[in-house]
């Protein structure tokens, strides 16, 4: 049999892909593929995928393509960038993209054009609306999305949350809700939540989500998710949850344009973080494949023969890696993944170069000064020849044939 491409010689095994669905996987493999690509001493995973990130038009989007090349992470789910007025932008960015991009559709139908504020006026909370979206959308919609917070609801309380639950019973979609500045108390919010439903910035520092209703939520079937963002995570109360007995279910990054450059930086990274938390590898790797697919009913997140050909290439280092969280307590990971190697579909994605950050995105000035040296280096790397003459071929001799 002849495949498109063979991956040999990696842990756990070797992967045979073959129109784009992955076709075999074993140890040796007959190397018989169009494409046959030695990766011994690295780890092939599923493509990872980041079940909270914001790759729509607004305030927050960033571009996805020229972080999953260097990541892994083969599906980004867009988590209430959009609402039903604004989704049009979303299906464009997901169209053009070459990784995979699935969408949590906000509650409110302005989704995150700006900041904050979103659903303050409940005019915008429209169930209504909502319903035939995600009736009209499900190839992309995979859920509601709704942010609970003082400065987000102002005087509304829980009721965007309410409204939104609706709309996920109506249509059968989960329900991944932020959670941080009280009011409304975070108990009120964690006590509407269904079993499937999503509670993001679940370690979150500024919440604090430690008394009976997290407990009681996740003995009923809430899905904890990370959610690291640019003020979503704190060690010290993943600390304590994981004293309590809960685990993360998921791990994703919230990454938007005010993360993407720290805190959260990107999956592996905050992977990483896990693992400084004590977390052992394969959870960490199901929390950010196998666990999302499930939550949300996407392709991938396995290695089974069939799944789709989304694959992450790693280097597991065991080398110590300083953390930090969202509010700048460091750790160190006794381990750090990176990424040698990103397929989507079965095809390597290539690399990009990220766009410049927005203007209205604050950076401290260690943050402009790395950025202006990356520039700088990658100028002058590209402006190097890359080769001397030792590495190039005549091309086109000269016939040396007197006249």
């Amino acid at each position: 049999m002849t495949w498109d491409l063979l991956l040999f010689g990696g842990s756990p095994f070797d992967v045979a892909v073959s129109g784009g669905l992955i076709a075999a996987t074993g140890p040796g493999l007959p190397r018989t593929a169009a494409t046959n690509t030695d990766i011994s001493g690295l780890v092939v995973t599923p493509g990872l995928i980041d079940l909270h990130t914001h790759v729509g038009p607004g305030y927050w989007g960033i571009e996805p393509d020229p972080i999953a090349w260097r990541t892994g992470v083969t599906t980004w789910v867009d988590a209430g960038s959009a609402g039903a007025y604004t989704l049009s932008g979303l299906r464009k960015t997901a169209r053009s993209a070459e990784v995979r991009i699935s969408a949590l559709l906000n509650i409110s139908a302005v989704g995150l054009a700006g900041r904050t504020g979103e659903s303050r006026d409940l005019v915008n909370c429209d169930v209504e609306l909502a319903v035939d979206t995600v009736q009209e959308h499900r190839d992309l919609i995979r859920g509601v999305k709704v942010r609970i917070d003082r400065e987000t609801v102002g005087a509304n309380g829980v009721e965007p949350l309410r409204r939104a639950l609706t709309v996920g019973e109506r249509t059968g979609v989960p329900v991944m809700v932020h959670i941080g500045a009280a009011p409304p108390a975070v108990d009120e919010v964690l006590d509407l939540l269904r079993p499937g439903d999503i509670v993001t910035h679940c370690a979150s520092g500024i919440a604090s989500p430690l008394g009976p209703a997290i407990v009681a939520a996740a003995g009923r079937g809430v899905l904890l998710d990370i959610g690291h963002g640019s003020g979503g995570f704190a060690f010290d109360v993943l600390d304590r949850q994981l004293d309590l007995g809960l685990r993360p279910t998921t791990i994703s990054t919230d990454l938007h344009a005010r993360s993407l450059h720290g805190p959260a930086f990107d999956l592996p990274t905050t992977m990483a973080k896990m693992l400084a938390a004590g977390l052992p590898l394969d959870e960490v790797i199901e929390a950010a494949t196998i666990r999302p697919a499930r939550a949300l009913g996407l392709p991938g997140g396995t290695l089974e023969v069939g799944a789709p050909a989304d694959l992450a290439v790693f280097e597991v280092r065991d080398e110590e890696l300083e953390v930090t969280d969202a509010h700048l307590q460091a750790r160190r990971s006794p381990r750090r993944l990176v990424n040698r190697a990103t397929y989507v579909h079965g095809r390597l994605l290539p690399p990009r170069l990220s766009p410049p950050v927005p203007p209205w995105i604050p950076l401290t000035d260690a943050q402009r000064a790395a950025l202006d040296r990356r520039d700088r280096d990658l100028r002058a790397l590209l402006s190097t020849p890359l080769v001397g003459a030792d590495g190039l071929a005549d091309q086109f001799p000269r016939d040396d044939r007197s006249s």
